[in-house]
């Protein structure tokens, strides 16, 4: 073609579809499944309220469970506050279940002087456990028993203890175990047989949410169209990550893992996660649905060895409730770091932010991390640029002559195109030379473009000035006017196209893409804005020594 700018603006607005084909995957109907209803023998019926017990044999339990009822009125239960260093949780002792869990060390996306609120009423968003049947569960009035309610200082470990007896003969202790520098509750059930006969229950432990987003959001994934994934997830060694979304969940028509002897089950959201990571072993069942009440539910249903009368036995599940960072997401379970969701372009991304990330071990500034990144980044690419800008270099010096041959056969287009190819093959130019290069880095781009808007650590990372989140907009729009500027920097160095309607589009080509980079988050913009100060000063440089060729290029 006549300019590669054309070409290139072809590209990234195909890298645009791409990416739009990408956010909308997650919302898209999946193909009919068959049900879990189906699939199974059906149970005898739950009693309304509970958790179903499992049924024999090693069947999956049935997917639809009644909402619960609502509590009789003389049980009102007590909230409990625990403090760590870096959360406070709610605990109420009517269902013994986390209410409310408030990250100290991250704040509300529109208003840094409160902390943010993860797990919370707001959203039905809680995290319960109990027994199945009648054992006590997370609508049992729990007796709390004495101890510490905040991380004393000096002290690694903090437990909460709360009792209740179920109808079934079986008394529980529920342990909670909060940890210094941690984001995982660790949760256990002691079960006792107060009966007569050898009982075996079974364990429940669960995640309950509206289904409804946070009404603040997150600005840079809603402003250009992004859209982070938002709902249950789940993750087992046969059929790795699953996401499960909540149109699917409606229909009745989703596919996961229903049993596994492995995994945990989380609710995942823009930058943070809560999840239950029960440790391997025991086949358990997973049971994801929508109550009559609206609220969705994600469990784990693990077995609990026979326990004869008057022993007892434990059965444990952590929760983690916390940020998306993904230090820490690695050690709580393998696959857990996949909650951080990059896109189709993951085995790109994961190096970047690796590599992002060990620059800030050294500059201690994200903003600094990323411009040396795009210099990385620019050398490793150095010879596709150098080839690319060599092209470009050549066409520049010939455009006289392919302006003269257009006049020459302006009624003539076979012959035009005939005379052209000669030029291009006696000067040694590919006209299309300056294009693979540019492919080559638009997975680059998009790649980066989901590291900076999935990964936590860029939220509310300041850079310098009034770059105060290189993960948002910038505030005053100061580097997307730069970047445009250098747009038109690279524009003046390219070569003119011959055809004056071509010309005229490359003049404006610069301010149709800047539209795209003032709704990009500021570390993005700052990424390119620096990539393109490189690459002008490559350009020039390169045309600097074409120009010297210019008397042999210019012969006619």
């Amino acid at each position: 073609m006549d300019t590669q700018r054309l070409i290139l603006f072809f590209v990234f607005s195909f890298s645009l579809l791409m990416l739009w084909t990408e956010w909308e995957k997650g919302q898209r109907p999946k193909p009919p499944a068959v049900t879990a209803a189906a699939q199974q023998p059906r149970e005898a019926k739950a009693v309304p309220g509970e958790v179903p017990t499992p049924a024999p044999a090693a069947s999956p339990i049935q997917t639809t469970v009644p909402a619960a009822s609502p509590a009789p009125a003389a049980l009102k239960g007590e909230t409990i506050q625990i403090r760590t260093d870096l959360l406070v949780a709610d605990i109420d002792t009517l269902g013994g279940s986390v209410t409310r869990v408030e990250l100290l060390k991250h704040k509300e996306t529109n208003d840094l002087t409160k902390n943010l609120v993860l797990l919370g009423p707001e959203h039905q968003y809680f995290a319960q456990s109990g027994l199945t049947g009648d054992g006590p569960n997370h609508r049992t009035l729990w007796r709390v028993l004495p101890g510490e309610r905040a991380l004393a200082d000096g002290k690694n470990t903090l437990e909460l203890r709360l009792a209740a007896e179920g109808k079934d003969g079986l008394a529980v202790e529920k342990v909670y175990t909060f940890k210094r520098d941690s984001y995982v509750i660790d949760v256990a059930l002691d079960i006792r047989n107060t009966g007569t006969a050898p009982v075996a229950p079974h364990a429940y432990f669960q995640l309950t949410h509206d289904g409804k987003e946070a009404a603040a959001g997150h600005s840079i994934a809603q402003s250009f169209g992004a859209k982070s994934f938002h709902g249950f997830a789940e993750y087992t060694t046969e059929k790795k990550f699953e996401k499960i979304q909540y149109s699917d969940i409606d229909k009745g028509k989703f596919d996961h893992a229903k049993q596994a002897s492995d995994g945990w089950i989380a609710f995942v959201e823009h930058y943070f996660v809560a999840a239950w990571v029960p440790s391997g072993g025991a086949t358990r069942d997973y049971v994801v649905e929508k109550r009559p009440d609206g609220v969705y539910a994600a469990r784990v249903v693990l077995p609990v060895p026979a326990i004869a009368p008057g022993a007892t036995a434990r059965v444990d599940a952590p929760l983690y409730a916390g940020p998306q960072e993904q230090g820490r997401l690695k050690e709580v379970a393998p696959g857990f770091d996949l909650v951080v969701d990059y896109g189709w372009l993951t085995i790109i991304a994961w190096p970047l932010f690796w590599l992002l990330s060990k620059y800030h071990s050294i500059a201690g500034n994200w903003g600094v991390a990323i411009i040396l990144l795009t210099v990385t980044l620019k050398l490793v690419f150095f010879p596709l640029s150098a080839a690319s800008y060599k092209s470009m270099a050549k066409m520049k010096l010939v455009t006289p002559r392919l302006t003269k041959i257009r006049e020459m056969y302006a009624n003539d287009r076979a012959r035009q195109n005939q005379a052209m190819m000669e030029l291009y093959k006696t000067e040694k130019i590919n006209p299309l030379g300056g294009c693979f290069p540019i492919l080559v880095q638009i997975p680059v781009f998009i790649a980066l473009y989901w590291v900076l808007l999935a990964a936590i650590e860029l939220r509310h990372a300041p850079f310098m000035l009034w770059i105060h989140d290189l993960s948002a907009l910038d505030p005053f729009y100061v580097l997307p006017v730069l970047m445009t500027v250098t747009m038109v920097i690279q524009t003046r160095l390219n070569p003119v196209p011959p055809d004056p309607v071509q010309a005229k589009v490359m003049m404006f080509m610069p301010f149709v893409f800047s539209i795209f980079f003032f709704f990009f988050p500021a570390g993005l913009v700052l990424y390119w804005l620096v990539n393109n100060i490189l690459s002008i000063a490559q350009q020039w440089q390169i045309q600097r020594m074409f120009e010297r060729d210019k008397p042999a290029h210019a012969k006619r």
